[in-house]
């Protein structure tokens, strides 16, 4: 027997998670690259991420004949203004985590994106509305109280892992109501960030010359930084326009796992017993998390 076709909002439910997965997958193995090209520092990581991608980007919607997406976005203020500001939460985003690549500070960034899926749905629920049971409000407290005891373990505020967490907590908010398609979303966020990121290459190349660039495999790394960027992002836009918030939030836990055990196994970083009883904690209300949904029933996003 042949199963009966997929619903429009079912196959868009699919379609979501495929791209998701695939989204979370790549963004969990991405330190590996930034710890490669970590000598170029993260300003120069930044920027070239932003140049590489603007040109992949480009060059995707030059094939598929879709500027005039891009032309729509540029001449709407409304739109331009909330893509201004997913483009600076981005900015900021990629800064602070390829800095916490470059200083050994991975376990705190994985952190931050355990706790994210929490800052998701606390958007959710204040800005969109979205209600949740007595269960998932457990396991927000369950986060609230590993985001304390990582703080004890560390000596201080998780100053990386909150940033990380509100930035791209916020930057899905923005990009899942800004009325832009994803591939356009992001080539007019590198657009809007190109003039900074070319200012400081230029600068950069005429106070030290080639310097990095005149190696070869370094080079390619960072040409390689544009797709790498760009393909996760597009996938996360296309996930998030077609997932309730909730949704993208439980499939977050994936990177962070990935990086969390990059960060131990081939980064070589110190995991006390104080920052595992946390890490535990967050686990523990994701799974709470997890289980209050099944429960709950919710009918499928649309």
């Amino acid at each position: 027997m042949t199963s009966p076709p997929l619903s429009s909002d079912q196959q868009k439910l699919r379609d979501g998670l495929g791209a998701g997965l695939a989204a979370y997958l790549l963004w969990g193995f991405l330190p590996l690259l930034f710890k490669l090209v970590e000598s170029v520092g993260s300003v120069g990581v930044v920027a070239e991420r932003t140049f590489w991608s603007l040109l992949f980007v480009g060059g995707i919607l030059l094939v598929t004949r879709r500027m005039g997406e891009v032309r729509a976005a540029l001449s709407d203020f409304k739109t331009l203004r909330a893509m201004a500001f997913s483009a600076l939460l981005l900015a900021t985003n990629w800064l602070i985590y390829v800095w916490a690549v470059e200083t050994d500070q991975v376990l705190e960034a994985s952190f931050g994106y355990f706790v994210n899926p929490m800052v998701n749905v606390a958007i959710g629920m204040v800005v969109l509305g979205e209600r949740h049971n007595r269960v998932q409000g457990i396991a927000i407290l369950i986060a609230l109280v590993a985001l304390v005891i990582q703080a004890i373990g560390l000596g201080r505020i998780p100053y990386i892992a909150l940033s990380l967490a509100l930035s791209f907590g916020f930057y899905g908010f923005v990009r899942k109501t800004a009325p832009v398609a994803a591939t356009a979303g992001l080539f007019v966020e590198t657009l809007l960030l190109a003039p900074l990121a070319i200012g400081f290459l230029v600068w950069s190349f005429v106070s030290n010359g080639p310097g990095l660039h005149a190696d070869p495999m370094t080079a390619f790394l960072l040409v390689l930084t544009g797709p790498a960027t760009a393909v996760p992002l597009l996938l996360f836009n296309y996930a998030v326009q077609r997932l309730r918030l909730t949704t993208i939030g439980m499939l977050q836990y994936i990177a962070p796992s990935i990086a969390f055990v990059l960060a131990i196994i081939v980064f070589g970083e110190h995991l006390n017993l104080t920052r595992v009883l946390s890490f535990a904690l967050i686990w523990v209300s994701l799974a709470v998390f997890t289980l209050g949904s099944m429960q709950r029933r919710v009918p499928p996003p649309v």
